[in-house]
């Protein structure tokens, strides 16, 4: 049984965000946030247009003040995704976020004020059909939530987001979804699951704060990965200290690795030991760099080998792959050589069997 059929998905109330369903049993969808100052038009178009290009499928950005609400109706309508706007402290700036044209909007329990500005946040909202996302920090929950339980626990996450998922709803608004980020995986992973217990509202997926493209990445996909192979989980984003697109990347290969998604050829490659002949990591990564830049959407599994003597063998399940000798590599489709080539010519002999694959 293949591992996709193997997850069963929790089942969640969907909404759209601009043309992106969330929840209700649709693919999971890939998120980042811009870096750049929001104020700045040009700039943070750039960004969201190369994150578009990565695969990105919905956007967020910062608008910490008016100047920066009244910069993203221009960049809406540079970009081709939709547009949450993340939203802190002042209930005017989701409003005006709305008017510009945003297809959601973020709001954090912990400090967007009191309940007359959610009030006037929620008739916008209900007035345009866009959805609020509830998202709750472990690093700006409600001061009363860290004094009942000691600090920010996975418990106080939740009782914070469903406390404030009970006020809305009781202004009869139910177009939302839930994040509860910590900053270790742990928490993270502890606090979903009780709000998946609770709740049967989509959930935004992500570890807060995770740190550093390489150490970020890992950890990101060590919680978010749990998640989903629990079935919880409707929409990701991976938050890492590095141009967002290695974000759009990361989480496609954690749903990619779940078989939630295909996203292109899963290329998989040996270590190397002191059989290898040949510099396989630079071979790798050309691999990798010509199936992005060709748009390769085949969705079939790659064998990169270092190794003639046992590398069809060990890659047998793989649909294509090459081996690799001193001078020349073969060619092998589902385990079988089909042609020697010289060490030069291999990786655009791979990419054209790649291209060419038919099951």
């Amino acid at each position: 049984m293949r591992v996709c059929e193997m997850i069963e998905r929790r089942k969640t109330k969907r909404i759209m965000v601009g043309d992106v369903p969330v929840g209700g049993g649709a693919p999971v969808s890939i998120q980042s946030m811009t870096k750049t100052d929001t104020r700045d038009v040009e700039a943070t178009i750039g960004q969201i247009r190369a994150l578009e290009e990565e695969g990105c499928e919905i956007i967020r950005s910062a608008v910490p003040d008016e100047d920066a609400a009244a910069a993203l109706g221009r960049i809406i309508d540079g970009i081709s995704i939709p547009m949450i706007a993340d939203i802190h402290f002042d209930y005017r700036l989701a409003i005006a976020s709305m008017e510009a044209g945003a297809a959601g909007v973020r709001i954090n329990p912990g400090n967007i004020g009191d309940r007359k500005g959610v009030e006037m946040i929620v008739e916008e909202a209900r007035a345009r059909k866009i959805p609020l996302r509830i998202g709750v920090n472990s690093g700006s929950l409600p001061e009363k939530m860290l004094k009942k339980y000691g600090g920010p626990s996975p418990e106080a996450l939740v009782e914070a987001a469903l406390e404030a998922v009970g006020m809305i709803e009781s202004m009869g608004f139910d177009r939302m979804k839930i994040s509860l980020k910590a900053s270790n995986v742990p928490d993270t992973i502890r606090a979903y699951e009780l709000a998946a217990e609770r709740t049967d509202y989509s959930l935004h997926i992500g570890l807060t704060e995770a740190g550093p493209l390489y150490p970020g990445s890992i950890k990101s996909a060590v919680a978010l990965g749990t998640l989903l192979a629990r079935g919880i989980g409707d929409t990701i984003r991976v938050s890492l200290t590095a141009d967002p697109v290695h974000e759009v990347r990361a989480a496609k290969l954690i749903l990619s690795s779940l078989k939630l998604r295909s996203f292109g050829p899963d290329i998989v490659s040996c270590p190397t030991c002191g059989r290898c002949e040949t510099d396989l990591i630079e071979i790798v990564e050309d691999v990798q760099r010509r199936i992005r830049e060709e748009k390769v959407t085949a969705g079939i599994v790659v064998a990169v080998m270092g190794c003639v003597v046992n590398g069809p063998g060990e890659a047998r399940e793989a649909d294509v792959g090459i081996a690799m000798g001193k001078k020349k590599g073969v060619l092998f489709r589902k385990g079988e050589v089909v042609a020697h080539v010289a060490v030069p010519d291999i990786v655009n002999a791979l990419i054209s069997e790649i291209k060419n694959w038919r099951p």
